[in-house]
């Protein structure tokens, strides 16, 4: 049983321009300056209160459970339209098909919540793929591997059995902690030397060679 994990937000779609534009809204309804666009792309991944709680380091709990709200409010309010939506990365169409045609079973671990990462499948038409859906409402966020053996464990997939697809330290190091196959992506929001550096075995630059790398790491025999 081959089990391929994919993080949503940076590695199969790109989001940041909606999540950034969500945060720095939900700062300036409090009268807060918004963080820098580096420091918000480097907490994209964890679940929406522990990066507010990491961009907010000397704040309440109650302030940040404030601005936690709003950002809410300002993303729902950016997917009102189904037009308005986060492009998916190039090629994800035709590997998700490859892949299952091939016979991998394929899950999707993120910091979003169930009803945002709903939203992206179904904009898209991709919900079709994906066996297990595991979010930030189901088990602690990222990098708690939590999410991910949640994941196996549905499906009847052993950790060497699994790889997982992410584009942050935070995927990398959950699939280390759930001693699964980390393969970390250059298109997203940390840079390849980081993933490599939280112990990515691959850094992939397209969706290109995913399939050729996977059928050596998870072979069917």
């Amino acid at each position: 049983m081959r089990l391929v994990v994919f993080d949503c937000d940076g590695t199969i779609v790109d989001s940041a321009m909606t999540i950034t534009s969500s945060m720095a809204s939900a700062f300036a309804n409090h009268g807060l300056r918004p963080p820098p666009s580096s420091d918000l792309r480097r907490t994209i991944g964890l679940s929406l209160p522990e990066a507010v709680r990491k961009l907010m380091r000397e704040s309440s709990e109650q302030e940040v459970e404030s601005v936690v709200a709003s950002y809410k409010e300002a993303y729902r309010a950016a997917h009102t339209s189904a037009d308005n939506s986060d492009p998916l990365v190039p090629g994800l169409h035709e590997t998700l098909d490859t892949l299952t045609r091939e016979g991998y079973q394929l899950g999707i671990a993120t910091g979003k919540s169930r009803n945002g990462l709903e939203r992206v499948l179904e904009q898209h038409g991709i919900g079709k793929y994906f066996s297990t859906l595991q979010t930030a409402d189901d088990a602690p966020g990222k990098p708690h591997p939590a999410m991910l053996m949640q994941a196996m464990s549905q499906i009847g997939a052993s950790p060497y059995e699994t790889a997982l697809i992410g584009d942050t330290t935070f995927d990398i190091e959950m699939a280390k902690e759930a001693s699964a196959i980390p393969i970390g992506v250059s298109w997203g929001y940390h840079d390849s030397e980081d993933l490599i550096a939280a112990g990515a075995t691959h850094v992939l630059d397209s969706l290109d060679g995913l399939v050729d790398l996977l059928g050596k790491l998870l072979p069917s025999d």
